[in-house]
């Protein structure tokens, strides 16, 4: 059987919540399935509200564009994440500060993030890296004592606890991917989540165009073509459904790789914060060997039928973004090279976890 690194999984639920969706004629940005989907996902999450979008990159366009983000202003991101973290600040005229990693847990160093404050920042973009949760008591002190709001980046951490609560309840605002390799997915989409309820409400009315439908097609404001589909939020409904399942999956996956390769000299696990639970989006390792880099590993696992995929790239190699690097990012450069995904889809099995962790073990071995 095929073993896949983050492929989604869809079956027989998501296929009778799309047909219900497409009976019900409702399948464009109007229609039940949306409200559905948002209010069960804030109920989940734990925010008193969640307003879904057409995708996460969206979601965080949204939430800079709410604070009033703009021209002259700073945000301050880790260097190493997904573009679609970034490219938002961008969209919105102010300037990304990178800021190195933590080298166990990989995440956004908070001492770091303390000595790029400037009077010109206005947000903080932490990112739960691989849905490892980042250390939420410090960063939420910095923003508690500077006074500057945190935007979550919790795309990958969807299910992932810190000291009992949920990624996304943090910050003024989690904003979440439901791209098809994320935790559960929509085929496209994202949401905001935030407890700001009048935030949240006009949110929801900017990304329908900033329409007052009480006027018909009046509007008051510049507004985003940004809304979800019903199709897409009856997908979610189902995979919301399955969300518990696919969790423990993937923590299960993560439990194997860590047993099976724990005494293999070469490899290092992303480390986790006490009082924390991962969601193992992808189970990620560092490998120090003496005479293969990645790329090699890489190719010797593919040529046996094991996908992998390299960390992120630091965002400064890109070259949009040369311009911002201010530093080394010494750890950040350290994990990129030696850093790799492992298979962690749930459409594996348990049997294919352990095929890929001996295969590895062997192929460092030889």
């Amino acid at each position: 059987m095929e073993i896949f690194l983050d492929a989604p999984n869809l079956g027989n639920l998501e296929k009778e919540y799309i047909l219900n969706c497409i009976d019900s004629t409702y399948v464009s940005t109007a229609g039940p399935f949306v409200p559905e989907f948002e209010e069960k996902f804030a109920t989940y999450i734990g925010t008193k509200k969640a307003v879904s979008t057409q995708s996460g990159t969206a979601a965080l366009h949204m939430a800079l564009y709410e604070l009033g983000i703009g021209s002259g202003d700073e945000v301050i991101v880790p260097v190493i994440t997904f573009i679609a973290t970034v490219n938002p600040v961008i969209y919105v005229g102010a300037t990304p500060v990178f800021v190195d990693i933590d080298p166990k847990t990989w995440n956004m160093d908070p001492e770091k993030v303390e000595q790029a404050i400037t009077p010109k920042t206005k947000a903080i973009i932490p990112v739960h890296l691989y849905g490892n949760p980042c250390d939420m008591d410090a960063l939420m002190d910095i923003s508690n004592r500077y006074g500057i709001p945190i935007i979550e980046d919790a795309t990958e951490s969807l299910g992932a606890t810190y000291k009992g609560r949920k990624t996304g309840t943090f910050g003024k605002f989690g904003c979440f991917s439901f791209n098809g390799n994320k935790v559960i997915t929509t085929g496209g989409g994202g949401m905001i989540t935030t407890d700001d309820e009048k935030a949240a409400e006009h949110i929801k009315f900017l990304v329908n165009q900033a329409r007052d439908a009480s006027k018909g097609y009046y509007h008051p404001e510049i507004g985003f073509n940004y809304r979800m589909t019903n199709l897409e939020a009856s997908l979610g409904l189902a995979q919301l459904e399955r969300l518990p399942e696919f969790l423990e999956k993937k923590r299960r996956f993560n439990k194997i790789y860590r047993e099976t390769l724990g005494d293999c000299e070469y490899i290092k696990f992303q480390e986790t914060h006490p009082e924390t639970e991962s969601s193992w989006w992808l189970t990620s390792v560092l490998i120090d060997h003496p005479e293969k880099d990645i790329p090699q590993i890489q190719k010797e696992l593919k040529e046996k039928s094991i996908p992998s995929r390299r960390i992120f790239v630091p965002i400064v190699e890109f070259p949009p973004y040369k311009q911002f690097r201010t530093g080394n990012y010494k750890n950040a450069y350290m994990i990129y090279e030696k850093g790799l995904n492992l298979p962690s889809s749930t459409l594996n099995t348990e049997e294919m976890a352990k095929k890929v962790a001996e295969v590895l073990k062997n192929v460092l071995k030889n």
